[in-house]
């Protein structure tokens, strides 16, 4: 009876959402150019998607496969994989995957640079219900064997340059685990602790069974960064409303079907697998870059007419670095829309960025948990430099003080979000998982404020944040004042203890090329800008600033360092 009730409730909130759901579907259809490229083989497939209680990333493949056969799907390097040829190699290796035990409710690591099998086995494992956990491939063995432990992978697959990290990991590894290890580009390797057999071995097992689906436990699990403490496994589902988010984000932007999408970030890093998905999810061929280098960007872009990208600040940062005599030998008229993410996009760089490459930036604010949650655009960019934009429609967003009660626009609190893209939840921490929700918002502990346009802008992070004599400050607010010094390239702001004031403001600096800094003068600078307590006592400058592997900067070391 119980179930029937819940099916009966679920129609009826199905009916009352059809509305929304077909007004999405076909905004994105037209602006896109997605429902003109839909050939009847397409359709078809595509309703299954639409009609399917689960709706992960795997399904899309199948879709283009039947819809564009022919079409690029992956570029990489020198070879090139069209859709159809994807959608197989996703089959084959979904089928070897579940012949080794790899399927519903089980996960497979991936360890890689991005290339074109992190995404076929992304997929793959989707495809027979797993869970793909990308890892970073600068992991050190201490820290992928934590990641293995408490993933519970029953599988790793790697390049052959980093099984050196899997064979001093191993003595701590499950024999489970060992019997599963693959390289990929390789004829296998075998060593006195590991014997890793080669990827395309997987792909030589029969047509998958009749019953491989299982698709609804697929999941996608990310561990974030780890700036404090050990890492977790955030896990991303994929319900029947994942679609109908996506497709929210895209109608606010201006890309199309027949986009060439340039992957930068590493594919473990959730900035880069959201865009390929969205891209993916149009159809748009996507383009694979080993590991970002600003001129090799460039070229790139030229070589193929890039059109979309998605990056993370430094990277920004690193091609406006650039000889301007380098940057304009490289022909990027073809792209047109650049999003930024994954750390704090200064005002004064997004400026400098689309007075050289035109009003193409779209700044996104997200996390790993929450999905894409604002977007601010080149018009918000311009009027409001610093800004993440205002909320992607789907997302409900609330900032909350201490007491969880909303502050007023103008005062800061700390960001929680309501969407159908939150994860669900942390793996294997409950108490983590608890700890980050209110009423069924999430917080990743982002501090933000809301201006009376419904601008968003993120002021750090809770942890982050400076008590200096009893006064809030909001070491954000600092930094964007002091980007706007012509001598200053990048800098960040923490608090040190302090025996008369609880803390005090310490600036670290690295100058703009061929700039020096002037303590004196910059503190001059702030204070003209800045009240009392939020002007630096000290301005340390450094060469670079301590970054993770993802662009965050690395404020704990900044604090632990000594001057």
């Amino acid at each position: 009876m119980w179930n029937v009730l819940e099916r009966t409730r679920g129609l009826r909130e199905g009916l009352r959402e059809l509305p929304d759901r077909v007004r999405v579907s076909t905004q994105l259809g037209r602006q896109s150019g997605l429902l003109w490229s839909l050939t009847r083989p397409g359709l078809v497939e595509l309703a299954k998607v639409f009609t399917s209680a689960s709706q992960n990333p795997s399904k899309i493949y199948r879709v283009h496969a039947r819809n564009s056969p022919t079409k690029p799907a992956l570029i990489w390097r020198d070879r090139t994989i069209t859709w159809a040829e994807l959608d197989d190699r996703i089959d084959r290796l979904s089928a070897g995957l579940a012949r080794r035990g790899i399927g519903r409710k089980q996960s497979v690591v991936l360890m890689m640079k991005n290339r074109p099998e992190h995404i076929e086995l992304g997929a793959a494992a989707a495809r027979g219900g797993a869970a793909a956990v990308s890892v970073s491939w600068r992991s050190t063995a201490k820290e992928l064997t934590y990641l293995l432990n408490h993933s519970g992978a029953r599988a790793i697959v790697t390049e052959p340059e980093l099984l050196h990290v899997v064979e001093e990991a191993s003595p701590e590894l499950s024999s489970t685990l060992l019997a599963n290890v693959f390289v990929v580009g390789s004829e296998g390797v075998r060593s006195s602790k590991v014997v890793a057999a080669p990827l395309d071995a997987l792909l030589q097992e029969p047509e998958p069974a009749a019953d491989a689906g299982g698709d609804d436990d697929a999941a996608v699990v990310v561990y974030t960064s780890g700036t404090t403490g050990k890492p977790k496994g955030a896990v991303r589902k994929f319900p029947k409303d994942t679609m109908q988010a996506a497709m929210r984000f895209i109608n606010e932007t201006p890309m199309r079907v027949d986009d060439v999408h340039l992957v930068a970030c590493p594919l473990y890093h959730s900035t880069a697998f959201g865009f390929l998905s969205l891209s993916h999810l149009l159809g748009a061929s996507v383009v694979l870059m080993d590991e970002f280098k600003p001129e090799p960007f460039l070229a790139l872009v030229e070589r193929y007419a890039v059109t979309t990208t998605a990056v993370v600040p430094t990277m920004l940062h690193r091609v406006m670095e650039l000889p301007e005599e380098t940057r304009i030998r490289y022909d990027a008229r073809s792209l047109r829309v650049v999003f930024a993410g994954g750390a704090p996009l200064p005002g004064p760089l997004a400026i400098d960025f689309m007075n050289a490459f035109g009003d193409i930036l779209y700044n996104f604010y997200g996390a790993t948990e929450t999905g894409l949650v604002t977007l601010g655009k080149p018009e918000d960019l311009r009027a409001a430099p610093g800004t993440i934009g205002r909320a992607v429609p789907g997302n409900d967003v609330r900032l909350l003080d201490d007491d969880k009660r909303e502050v007023p626009a103008g005062e800061v609190g700390e960001l929680y979000v309501k969407n159908k893209l939150l994860v669900a939840g942390y793996h294997k921490d409950e108490e983590a998982t608890r700890s980050s929700m209110v009423d069924g918002y999430f917080s990743v502990g982002d501090l933000a404020r809301r201006d009376r346009d419904g601008r968003y802008f993120i002021e750090g992070r809770k942890r982050d944040m400076v008590i200096s004599g009893g006064v809030n400050v909001y070491p954000a607010e600092i930094e964007g004042v002091l980007e706007q010094h012509p001598d200053v390239g990048e800098v960040a702001v923490v608090g040190v203890p302090d025996r008369e004031w609880g803390e005090r403001v310490r600036a670290f600096v690295v100058p703009r090329a061929g700039a020096t800094i002037d303590a004196g003068a910059l503190k001059s600078f702030a204070r003209e800008r800045l009240a009392g307590p939020k002007v630096p006592r000290d301005f340390v400058v450094l060469d670079a600033l301590p970054r993770n592997p993802t662009g965050k900067v690395l404020k704990r070391e900044l604090r632990e360092r000594a001057v």
